[in-house]
């Protein structure tokens, strides 16, 4: 079967974890014998998708007719933004561009991820040559213009306003009804059923895939502070302040490792400086990703904003680790509290403290318990994702 992924990023572009998942079912189709291909954005002017590289996929690469790449969002005021996303919504640009990638390479089936950067009405360009249309849900983007709803601002004016409402209503019929909708989270999954959206698709609730990582048995835990790993964007709303506040106003003792990038990279960069106890080891490869993990007695996700299926949980579970987490969305449908890790509530200092303080006590406990971890993801490998979307591809 001759398949395409559309994504509006694709490592080594990319920001977080929707990306890594279209790269890992990407590979995973072409070892079982599927022809794969992938078009993508880049940073630099390409008005016309060429193969920019090809390993086991060809991936074709082109730059929107925008005013800004996806990727350098926040250096842009809001009027800018707004501008943007309406270009974003209404360009023709990457109709024609995508129609002319699957004119060549005549698909069986097309799966698209994350459109918002990529453009919307490249939908259009896969429903007018009636391609088999898979569409697989990361976040509230189709919903919500920036992607993002913060906890405690669902009613917002921005959240609630006649601009949002009108662009929902617009995103409803630029997305229309592909033929089966994957979401990773049933929380996903209602939150769009209830807008309205995709009403005459087959809407699919199919947990994201664990990487395919080898990770060492955990050894013995070594004598000293808590340490705990936070791994992602190094964003606000990714929860990395709120975290070195909270950790710096407790009495625990703590070894915080940070791996990531993002707008607060100088931030981190500084705190890092002034406390012996903050490391920040800068973007990491799951390779080295790994190494943090084995060292960790925890992985912190702190987020305040409603997360689908975070990928660093997967990861943490995968190596055994359990997950400090804020119950936010999809979260509490992956971690289960007191079996392979603990939830609090978001934005709640006390909680998140007195969850340290109980993982304290139940160190060497989570310690044993590392295989009944990874049995927590076990059901949900890329094998077996990849075969229910086979299913989905033929049915």
């Amino acid at each position: 079967m001759k398949i395409g992924i559309i994504s509006n990023l694709y490592p080594p572009v990319a920001r977080g974890g929707a990306e890594q998942i279209a790269h890992r079912v990407a590979h995973e189709l072409h070892v079982l014998g599927h022809d794969v291909f992938v078009v993508s954005t880049r940073k630099e002017w390409s008005l016309v998708p060429r193969v920019t590289e090809s390993h086991v996929e060809r991936i074709y690469r082109y730059r929107p007719r925008n005013l800004y790449h996806p990727l350098d969002d926040y250096k842009h005021a809001f009027p800018v933004r707004v501008a943007w996303h309406l270009i974003d919504m209404y360009g023709k640009h990457p109709a024609r561009a995508l129609g002319s990638v699957l004119d060549q390479e005549r698909p069986d089936v097309v799966i698209t991820h994350n459109l918002k950067g990529f453009g919307m009405q490249s939908i259009a360009a896969i429903r007018e040559r009636r391609i088999r249309h898979i569409h697989t849900l990361h976040d509230v983007q189709l919903a919500i213009p920036s992607g993002l709803l913060i906890y405690g601002e669902e009613t917002r004016w921005l959240n609630a306003s006649c601009a949002q409402r009108w662009y929902e209503t617009a995103m409803k019929r630029l997305v229309g009804s592909p033929d089966v909708v994957v979401s990773p989270s049933k929380y996903l999954s209602d939150f769009y059923t209830e807008r309205g959206f995709f009403p005459y698709s087959r809407v699919e609730v199919v947990s994201n895939p664990a990487p395919n990582i080898q990770v060492p048995s955990r050894e013995q835990r070594r004598p000293g502070p808590l340490r705990l790993l936070f791994a992602g964007q190094l964003e606000a709303h990714k929860g990395i302040k709120f975290l070195l506040e909270a950790l710096n106003a407790s009495s625990v003792p703590f070894e915080l490792h940070i791996a990531g990038d993002g707008t607060l990279t100088s931030y981190v960069e500084g705190w890092a400086r002034r406390d012996a106890r903050v490391i920040y080891h800068g973007f990491c490869s799951l390779d080295n990703l790994v190494k943090l993990f084995l060292i960790s007695d925890a992985v912190v996700v702190p987020s305040l904003c409603y997360e689908n299926s975070p990928t660093v949980i997967y990861e943490a579970f995968q190596a055994g680790v359990p997950v400090v987490a804020a119950n936010i969305g999809g979260v509490g449908e992956l971690v289960r509290d007191r079996k392979n890790g603990y939830l609090f509530d978001p934005g709640d200092r006390g909680q998140l403290i007195a969850a340290f303080r109980r993982l304290v006590n139940d160190e060497d406990g989570f310690r044993r318990r590392s295989d009944e971890i990874r049995a927590s993801v076990a059901a949900r490998s890329l094998a077996e994702y990849v075969s229910k979307l086979e299913t989905l591809m033929r049915s």
